[in-house]
């Protein structure tokens, strides 16, 4: 994580302009989604409010009750919106990158309220202790025992992750349990989210999400399989797309060959991660960017409203 250090302006505020894009779409989908709407049409108005701006960093994840992550409908899907969704999308600007989640509680009276408080108090804690330079170990307690106050369980195999240009998982995780690692966090891009759950608070991976991304640079077999590699690395490099994506731009064909794609190791699916006693689980994100300059250091929430 030591490009921050020899990071310039331009690399910064490419940064800081993807964050405030993802504050201007948070706001989009506060006033946009109600009980009830399909799945597929959040996921659609979402990722063209996007581009008005920018390109998404990955599929925004639609996730309901038990689900944590890593789901993002398909064309013929017509599941709606209800109970507790987290609604969890990345920005990219040419590469850099702001990842946050908000939870939104659909349910009549309100029946996850303290659940999301608990993952959004969790949060603006743990970013409060950055400054203070704390231990990877600490911001996890931190984590832990602001959930646990509220009588809730952090997910704890699930973790906030080191940002990169063209990586939203950079190799460092951040615990949302306090795990024993006496290191600090560098000068760096970081996101940081606090998972709640009602549950155990362990997930398990379960069928795909609808989500992929590129690992190898190899060219396919099949002509189909081939434009849709060149349109996805074209537009995203190696940052996720979705399979209602490529539906979309290459119709009936597109299922058949993204599984053609993944069996020839040209790509990989992101499993949807489900909390193992089904549970509802509450998520909340934000990135944040350190910088230490002479001694000083100063922390940056670029997607904080």
């Amino acid at each position: 994580m030591n490009h921050i250090n020899t990071m310039n302006q331009e690399e910064l505020a490419k940064y800081i302009k993807a964050g405030k894009i993802a504050v201007k779409i948070k706001k989009f989908i506060k006033g946009y989604i109600k009980p009830n709407m399909k799945l597929i049409d959040i996921a659609i108005a979402i990722h063209k409010e996007i581009e008005k701006y920018a390109l998404p960093a990955f599929p925004v994840n639609l996730s309901i009750d038990g689900i944590a992550a890593h789901f993002h409908p398909t064309l013929d899907n017509y599941e709606v919106a209800k109970g507790l969704l987290k609604v969890d999308f990345g920005i990219s600007v040419d590469g850099y990158i702001a990842d946050t989640a908000i939870s939104l509680d659909l349910t009549s009276d309100n029946k996850y309220k303290k659940l999301i408080e608990a993952s959004e108090q969790a949060l603006e804690n743990a970013i409060g202790l950055l400054k203070e330079n704390p231990s990877i170990h600490e911001i996890g307690k931190k984590i832990q025992k602001t959930i646990e106050s509220k009588g809730f369980s952090p997910i704890t195999n699930l973790s906030g992750h080191s940002i990169e240009k063209y990586e939203i998982h950079a190799g460092l995780t951040i615990p949302n349990y306090g795990n024993n690692n006496s290191n600090k966090l560098k000068a760096g891009v970081y996101a940081i989210e606090p998972f709640s759950t009602i549950g155990e608070g362990r997930i398990y991976e379960g069928a795909s999400g609808n989500i992929y991304s590129i690992i190898a640079q190899k060219k396919p077999r099949s002509e189909k399989a081939r434009e849709i590699f060149d349109y996805v690395f074209k537009k995203y490099k190696t940052l996720p797309f979705s399979l209602r994506e490529v539906q979309e731009k290459f119709g009936l064909m597109a299922r058949i060959s993204l599984k053609e794609l993944e069996n020839q190791g040209v790509i990989k699916t992101y499993n949807q991660l489900i909390e193992k006693t089904h549970k509802p689980i509450a998520q909340s994100e934000h990135t944040i960017i350190i910088i230490e300059n002479k001694g000083k250091r100063e922390v940056i929430v670029t997607t904080s409203e």
